[in-house]
């Protein structure tokens, strides 16, 4: 026989001691007789005689004047509502006896972009949850606010730094149109990197009002697993605090990587550096070949310095070569210098001040070459920020080749309870709207009891090269690696944006390709932009192509014109009949 009138033991009169168990349980009839004293009949329930007592000391403990009134292995779930919402386990995890109270539901390791949307989605669905994020320095010595590696040191001050940039072609292009101005024009980095460290300020503060609106308790700490359920947060003074959580995710990042040469730490900058930089860089060597070395020697050529860039092999690995070298190319036309199968292979030495004198050797002769520059950036990719925050004391699993973390299609690592997300996931995009997507989807999941996964196909994307690359789908070479060359066809044409007519520049450099899969109705399975304004052109292409549009359905749209877009509504050249691709005008 079970009563019916308490949720928990027969309780402890201290406030400190909440109840353990689900019910008031007897063995037997005569069990129960022996404990009747303690009861009285009330009508048909049978009820403790000091009852009111009860009542007053559970209003106090949790603020809850109605029955029932539960309370789990000493954890206060709350009444009928609170019982029937918990939908992720953890019900059936306590009522099996396996249930422990933690201090938080969920615990975030990382303010980024993709914490921060994780976090606020699961407060906002009634948990209790923590971020903890902190930025270790640069060798530098350069920090940052809440907000992760795109808001601070990422997407957010590189297109203000390449909107500069365009700004000085618009100006060049000005007076062309018929604009007179017969002042000397120059920039002034000092006013530049005010104004775009002034706007991150802002969004900082944004991020922590927004944290503390949602209920989400933000800490300022490192943060390191002691076991699976157990973390030591250790802030910027040292002082060591420790916290409980039923489940965590991972979105600690990924930070730049090093030559791992003498000097290089010592000597050189990389892009954590660049955008609070408080001089301007000047003669620049850019040692790298991924979109960011490419954006940053890109934007810092725009701004009228002299920019190199050292490359080991090829231009942005992974993206359509094609593509990549006709934006390189572009950086050439315009005045960046590109130093091709070198790297760095002696120390890096301080010459005079504000000088770096850096030896390099070609990856194809004996040959050594010497330059001095005024800054050297180096943007040789990026490591995941995985290998001190404790994940072997958790058992998280890692890729101990690049401290990537493999997790299933719902972002769960090797740990169940344990998720990752961002940029620290084997094998998936490292994309702050990818992040922010899987944050809140999870979150869903999670407590709200959604089955909708991150979908990492068809991802679009933007390379702001000063001439930018907006890409979606597959490259062409994984296209025929994956098809066959005889079942892809690509469709191609060079253009001319009406804008770049009246200043005469840049005549058919721009470029527009589709490549589509024969064997399925002509259907798009990559989409590749090199032309003015491509992160707008090419999310609306996202779009379609997440509704699996094929060739015909693109012949069939009516263009905008006169736009650059509207040249994907009329390709007819194939790049197999290798007709002619150029344009004439409109």
């Amino acid at each position: 026989m079970r009563s019916s009138s308490f949720a928990g033991e027969l309780p402890s009169h201290s406030l400190n001691e909440a109840p353990s168990r689900i019910s008031v349980t007897f063995d037997s009839c005569s069990h129960m007789l022996s404990h009747l004293d303690e009861f009285k009949l009330k009508g048909s329930r049978l009820i403790r005689k000091d009852g009111t007592n009860f009542q007053e000391m559970l209003l106090e403990m949790t603020g809850q004047k109605t029955v029932p009134n539960v309370f789990i292995n000493k954890t206060h779930v709350g009444g009928c509502d609170k019982t029937l919402q918990v939908s992720d386990g953890s019900l059936q995890q306590l009522l099996s006896g396996d249930g422990e109270a933690y201090d938080y539901d969920l615990i975030v390791i990382g303010g980024g972009s993709g914490g921060l949307a994780c976090s606020k989605e699961a407060a906002s669905l009634g948990k209790k949850v923590m971020v903890l994020d902190y930025v270790v320095p640069t060798p530098k010595g350069t920090t940052w606010g809440l907000g992760g590696t795109c808001v601070n040191v990422g997407c957010i001050p590189k297109k203000l730094m390449h909107q500069t940039a365009l700004l000085g072609t618009a100006m060049q292009d000005a007076r062309k149109f018929g604009w007179e101005f017969e002042e000397t024009v120059k920039h002034n980095w000092d006013t530049m990197k005010t104004a775009v460290n002034n706007y991150i300020g802002s969004l900082n503060w944004g991020y922590r009002v927004a944290l503390r609106d949602k209920n989400v308790t933000y800490v300022n700490a490192y943060a390191e697993f002691l076991d699976q359920h157990k973390i030591k947060a250790t802030n910027k003074r040292g002082k060591e605090t420790f916290y409980t959580a039923a489940k965590f995710v991972l979105a600690t990042g990924e930070r730049p990587r090093y030559l791992g040469v003498p000097g290089d730490k010592e000597y050189c900058i990389t892009s954590d550096d660049l955008f609070s930089l408080p001089y301007c860089p000047g003669k620049t060597l850019v040692i790298g070949a991924s979109y960011v070395a490419l954006e940053c020697g890109g934007f810092l050529a725009g701004l009228g310095l002299d920019v190199t860039v050292m490359v080991r092999s090829i231009l942005l690995r992974g993206f359509d070569q094609d593509m990549a070298n006709r934006a390189g190319e572009h950086m050439e036309e315009h005045g960046v210098k590109f130093l091709r199968k070198y790297v760095p292979v002696e120390e890096l030495e301080a010459g005079t001040p504000g000088r770096l004198k850096v030896t390099a050797k070609s990856t194809e002769t004996d040959e050594v070459i010497e330059g001095e520059y005024n800054t050297v950036l180096i943007a040789v990719g990026r490591d995941a920020c995985t290998d001190k925050i404790g994940l072997d004391k958790a058992g998280v699993k890692v890729n101990p080749k690049n401290g990537k973390i493999p997790v299933n299609d719902e972002e769960q690592t090797s740990v169940p309870h344990i998720y990752a997300i961002g940029d620290i996931l084997e094998g998936k995009w490292e994309l702050t709207p990818v992040a922010i997507q899987a944050g809140r989807l999870l979150a869903r999941r999670l407590y709200a009891g959604s089955s909708v996964k991150c979908d990492y196909i068809n991802v679009p994307t933007t390379v702001f090269t000063p001439l930018e690359y907006g890409s979606c789908g597959l490259s062409e070479e994984k296209a025929t690696e994956l098809y066959g060359n005889d079942n892809v066809e690509v469709f191609h044409s060079l253009f001319w944006p009406l804008e770049f007519t009246v200043p005469g520049r840049d005549n058919n450099r721009c470029y527009a390709k589709l490549i589509c899969n024969k064997l399925d109705n002509d259907r798009v399975i990559g989409f590749h932009y090199l032309g003015p304004n491509a992160g707008e052109v090419t999310q609306g292409f996202g779009a379609a192509m997440k509704c699996g549009v094929t060739k015909e359905q693109l012949d069939g749209t009516i263009g905008i014109h006169p736009t650059c877009a509207e040249v994907f509504t009329t390709l007819d050249v194939t790049k197999s009949s290798g007709g002619d691709i150029t344009q004439a005008g409109c």
